[in-house]
């Protein structure tokens, strides 16, 4: 085996490597060259790298012979990355068919393991995984992209994206793809803001149509205190609005919008952030966790009372109003039958979510806690399960 240093290593094997794992010829050929890509976005091959081929059986152990017989010489090459980087599922390849799949390795349980396709080659899995990365950055076949924004876009690249998936597949895209080119083009639905102000443009009627005409807030100049001297902002709660009941945010409607000094008035005991009277509550995420925005900058912030914390959320009420349509829109793919987008794997819906929303507002990359990627990741809480 052999590590190419270019700007993506490159892992090729030699028909030693080969020799006793792999008989499926054109598998074989694409091993020895191009090979593999150390890494395509959520897809790892280091495993390859460092391991050497082996089956799942010597990379399980499975001392009592429980493992699934179709299992047992399915050969380990990488795997499937959460945000984070680190592996969710290892990916499999068969040597006899060169057909690409995933699984989990449940040590305890191992007769309970199963394969999920994935690819039906490594030619394709490597276009596949490259098709969904030039995608994310607007570049090769989805360089006309760049520039385009609107829901009308999302859905054109939505379906290129998927036409690339639907190749040598039958029509029967593995949940993973299916995932991908249904999420990560909704990066494309609002573009950055322009004369607004506001760090996104929001397509006129976005939240109506998601929401329900009935299910936007939009205030009143009298519904804003003082201190809520940020020009944009108030021109985005007054012309565009908010949801009043989203995933995990309630918009508080009791107008006057009270400052966070104003909320705990009854509260003399309660512990404030500095510059309290300037922080204006929009409403609550959860129990004992405030959704605010700073009346000077804009800016939204997680003020956790259990902490007496403020941490940055989202970089205005802009990519608030798209993190908010972001999850309800899946949620609402999710409930359709033909996505069933939490069929596939709980980890990189996650992963893939959280690209989206990064894409669009950063401020989750720029601190060591974010609420809303603590939320996307929490599988056992089901926030992106409509079930």
């Amino acid at each position: 085996m052999s590590t190419t240093a270019t700007a993506t290593a490159v892992i090729t094997l030699t028909d030693d490597d080969l020799e006793r794992f792999v008989t499926h010829a054109s598998t074989r050929r694409w091993l020895a060259g191009p090979g593999l890509p150390s890494g395509i976005g959520l897809l790892s091959f280091t495993e390859l790298e460092r391991e050497g081929l082996r089956t799942v059986t010597d990379a399980t152990g499975d001392p009592e012979g429980r493992l699934a017989e179709e299992l047992r010489d399915q050969l380990v090459i990488g795997g499937l990355l959460d945000i984070e980087g680190q592996e969710t599922e290892p990916v499999l390849l068969d040597g006899a068919t060169g057909e690409v799949s995933t699984t989990d390795f449940w040590y305890d349980t191992p007769e309970l393991m199963e394969r999920r396709p994935l690819a039906p080659s490594l030619e394709k899995l490597v276009r596949f995984a490259t098709a969904a990365e030039e995608l994310a950055g607007l570049r090769g076949q989805f360089a006309s992209y760049a520039g385009r924004f609107g829901p009308q876009v999302a859905a054109e690249a939505s379906r290129q994206l998927l036409a690339v998936f639907e190749e040598g597949v039958d029509g029967e895209v593995p949940s993973y793809w299916r995932m991908a080119a249904l999420i990560r083009p909704l990066s494309l639905v609002a573009g950055p803001g322009t004369s607004s102000g506001s760090a996104l443009d929001l397509p006129a009627r976005l939240l109506d149509q998601e929401f329900g005409q009935g299910g936007v807030w939009r205030f009143e100049d009298v519904d804003f205190p003082a201190t809520l001297t940020h020009e944009p902002t108030r021109r985005f709660l007054r012309d565009t609005g908010l949801p009043e009941d989203a995933v995990l945010f309630q918009l508080d409607t009791d107008v006057p919008l009270p400052t966070l000094a104003e909320h705990h008035a009854d509260d003399p005991g309660a512990e404030l952030p500095d510059g309290a009277d300037h922080l204006i509550r929009l409403g609550y995420l959860v129990e004992d966790n405030s959704l605010v925005l700073d009346g000077r900058t804009g800016a939204v912030l997680h003020w956790s009372e259990p902490e007496a914390r403020l941490y940055p959320l989202n970089t205005d009420v802009s990519t608030l109003a798209f993190t908010l349509w972001l999850l309800h829109h899946e949620r609402a793919l999710d409930e359709n039958l033909e996505h069933g987008l939490s069929e596939g794997p709980y980890a990189q819906l996650a992963a893939t979510m959280t690209q989206v929303l990064s894409t669009v507002d950063p401020t989750g990359t720029d601190v060591a806690w974010h609420y809303w990627t603590e939320a996307f990741q929490d599988e056992a809480g089901g926030v992106l399960s409509a079930q």
